[in-house]
């Protein structure tokens, strides 16, 4: 599971069990952070999940935000609540990426606004899924060395 930490909503997005596909799940209104954290804890558990990733907002230049530091407490409530290991990761350009996607499917605006955080989160997915193929691949080849 993914978690695109926002403002006012946390998009989420969820992959399939072989961690193949990603596709948007929807998203969570914010009031606070503990109603936050307790709603997608709900998705995790009646969703099954067995690991989520939370986006890191960065600066560009790779330097952490205010906005960070709350995704990395959010996260940090996420594993709590779930018992599950949550995972941060780089999410720069990935509501960027969502927007220009939900625009080539001619998706007007209000609905864009409606769906940007959920595509937001499945790019995320995404991202973090093709890392830990890369890397496991990476590890294999290291050990047939």
């Amino acid at each position: 599971m993914a978690v695109d930490f926002g403002e006012r909503r946390i998009g989420v997005a969820l992959s399939d069990p072989t961690g193949l596909i990603a596709q948007p799940y929807g998203f969570v209104e914010r009031q606070s952070d503990r109603q936050a954290a307790d709603d997608v804890a709900a998705i995790a558990l009646r969703e099954e999940v067995g690991r989520i990733v939370v986006g890191r907002p960065l600066h560009m230049s790779g330097q952490p935000s205010e906005m960070t530091l709350r995704a990395e407490k959010f996260a940090r409530m996420l594993a709590a609540r779930t018992g599950l290991p949550v995972d941060l990761y780089d999410e720069r350009l990935t509501t960027v990426s969502a927007e220009r996607i939900l625009m080539e499917q001619n998706m007007r605006r209000k609905q864009r606004r409606a769906a940007v955080d959920a595509a937001a989160a499945q790019v995320l997915l995404e991202d973090y899924l093709r890392s830990r193929r890369r890397a496991d691949r990476r590890q294999d080849d290291e050990s047939e060395g």
